[in-house]
């Protein structure tokens, strides 16, 4: 009825609050608690989750936001993030103006003391940690990123208040063993814990966090704390038997502390390392004590070869995701011994093994049926063969990644295409030898493709040019385009997509030297859920055709067009003028007019930023 509002009048505060707590977009939820004064109440009341930057006075803020939202259990400190407080509204324009603009840091070439403490008053304190534990009582996760000023004293305030706390995140946070210490005394309920750079602290911490809170830890990152050795790992073994996920990068770690966690932490089911001191004895140990692991990444493992996987393979039947990353001594054997112990494998990363060949990744083919996603990055010894073998056996495979595989050709692309059927991501990049043939039979027969990207497929012998776009635009509905530096793709490709991919989302087409306007005016009329392009470096698009694309694109909110010389001034203010979703447009700096930078300045980036110092 017109002029009466029925849903504040029918409906009670608990079912609007509800409804609020199943919008999952921030703008969705603010946008609402615009509406009106019992919108607005019931809004901060059901927010649950806070993401703020740490840069800016976030200190007093702080205490604002505890004031506004009372039942957030979730909050995310960012260092890395500032802080812009909104303009107040309702103050006399001739009253006190110090806090209606925005917190800004100002920079100089020279900081001397007195620019010391101005810095160190913009950025996250113990004074916010201890305001922030006062006023989120109720809080269950707390990640504090690169907050460099917090220390202990901070910390065993925070943990004094905040007692029910189950997951904190230190990362880049100068925190001392006192306050990790009473963290595992206060906190009886934490169970994850990332303490990466977190460089303050020793054994000394993580021993007493360990002895405290063991029986409740199931989650521990430690990476780049140069003062954490083995010992600390002997007491996460001893105490902590509910560990189910460790994350280990450290130069300080030996064969010791590994042998710890294997033997104590039985229930472990992720481990991802990133130790250069370890070697096969150590993997051998969590092959034969972790016998519920199911996902394992190795980085740069320099020490170990196929006698550790075998170890693995024989020993953790329940491993479902695999990464080797940078490990020169494993050969095919090891991972036939994966393929052959660990066939319930359900992801395989693949990365810069050189010993790496044929005959290993087609025994993942025969033996690993459920692989659902396979990514193969740097892979020169890998060809056809095992790719056609993954074709006919991986059924169920999903999303494929490969990155500078120079022995990979049509041929394996057709044989994934015939025999995955159910893929719906295909990433390639740099792999010469994939052209038409191979990405016309995806067209073909994977009709559930939604992410398609195809970068720098473009040598003389084959290439990726319009025939088989067209063959993707009239066999698969995508939402994700990227066909960088492919210089075969012209106007006919791209059509094909705009024509036969109605709900595509995000399009890359930079450096496509052979497209014009007509594409863009055909992006525009086929594709209205666009909302990020990239037209970087495309010489033969002009305003027009840029006009063409943001009228019926009434949704984009990025737009990158940096070195296209048929862009001018007049087509970037078209952009911010025309769409009124925009976020950020990426253009050289003397594309902007004076307008459109007092206009939209906040929406512009550079890509050439003015580094000269004012006089």
């Amino acid at each position: 009825m017109k002029g009466h509002d029925l849903i504040n009048t029918f409906l009670p505060d608990e079912l609007v609050i509800e409804i609020f707590r199943h919008m999952h977009s921030k703008s969705s939820r603010d946008a609402c608690s615009l509406v009106c004064k019992r919108w607005l109440a019931l809004e901060r009341i059901s927010r649950r989750t806070l993401r703020i930057g740490a840069s800016g006075s976030p200190d007093s803020f702080i205490k604002q936001l505890a004031r506004r939202f009372v039942n957030v259990k979730n909050l995310f400190v960012d260092e890395r993030l500032s802080i812009s407080r909104p303009v107040q509204l309702g103050r006399r324009r001739g009253g006190n103006q110090s806090t209606l603009s925005p917190v800004k840091l100002h920079y100089t070439t020279e900081r001397g003391e007195s620019d010391d403490s101005d810095w160190e008053s913009n950025c996250f304190s113990d004074a916010g940690l201890i305001a922030l534990g006062e006023g989120f009582t109720k809080l269950k996760k707390l990640s504090l990123i690169w907050c460099s000023n917090i220390t202990s004293m901070g910390l065993q305030s925070f943990a004094e208040q905040c007692r029910s706390l189950r997951s904190l995140d230190l990362q880049g946070c100068y925190v001392g063993d006192q306050g990790l210490a009473v963290v595992g005394e206060r906190c009886k309920e934490l169970q994850e814990l990332n303490l990466r750079f977190c460089e303050g602290l020793t054994d000394k911490g993580l021993v007493e966090l360990a002895v405290s809170r063991g029986k409740s830890l199931k989650v521990l990152g430690i990476a780049a704390c140069a003062k954490i050795s083995d010992i600390s790992l002997e007491a996460v073994g001893s105490h902590c038997r509910s560990l189910e996920t460790l994350s280990l990068d450290s130069e300080f770690i030996h064969n010791k502390g590994l042998f710890a966690v294997a033997e104590g932490c039985r229930l472990l089911k992720v481990l991802k390392l990133q130790c250069i001191n370890v070697t096969d004895e150590a993997l051998e140990a969590i092959g034969t004590c972790c016998l519920l692991l199911e996902l394992l990444a190795l980085y740069s493992f320099q020490r170990f070869t196929d006698r550790s996987l075998s170890a693995i393979g024989n020993g953790c039947k329940k491993l479902k995701n695999l990464t080797l990353s940078d490990c020169y001594f494993l050969s095919d054997k090891g991972l036939e011994a994966i393929a052959n112990g660990s066939s319930e494998l359900t992801h395989l990363e693949v990365n810069g093994c050189h010993n790496v060949g044929t005959l290993g990744l087609a025994s993942v083919g025969k033996s690993c049926l459920r692989l659902t996603e396979l990514a193969l990055l740097y892979c020169q010894r890998i060809g056809d063969t095992a790719l056609l073998e993954v074709g006919r056996g991986c059924k169920f495979l999903q999303a494929l990644h490969l990155v500078d595989c120079s022995s990979i050709g049509d041929d394996a692309i057709c044989g994934i295409a015939n025999g995955c059927r159910n893929l719906k991501k295909l990433h390639i990049r740099r792999c010469y030898e994939i052209g038409n043939k191979g990405i016309i039979a995806i067209g073909e027969n994977c009709k559930s493709l939604t992410d398609l990207s195809l970068r720098f497929c473009d040598r003389k012998k084959t290439w990726v040019g319009d025939d088989a776009l067209i063959a993707i635009g009239q066999g698969c509905s995508l939402n994700h385009l990227n066909v960088s530096g492919c210089h075969q793709i012209g106007d006919a490709g791209i059509i094909a997509i705009a024509r036969g991919c109605p709900e595509l989302s995000y399009l890359d087409i930079s450096v496509l030297q052979n497209l014009g306007d007509i594409a863009l005016a055909e992006i525009g009329e086929g594709c209205p859920l666009l909302k990020d392009i990239v037209l970087s470096h495309c010489r033969q698009i002009s305003d027009v055709g840029l006009a063409h694309l943001v009228k019926k694109c009434t949704m984009l909110e990025t737009c990158h067009m940096v070195y296209c010389p048929g862009i001018t001034a007049a087509g970037v203010a078209t952009v911010v003028s025309t769409c009124a979703n925009i976020k950020k447009v990426l253009v050289e700096k003397s594309k902007v007019s004076e307008r459109t930078r007092r206009r939209a300045g906040s929406v512009i980036s550079y890509i050439c930023v003015d580094l000269s110092i004012p006089h």
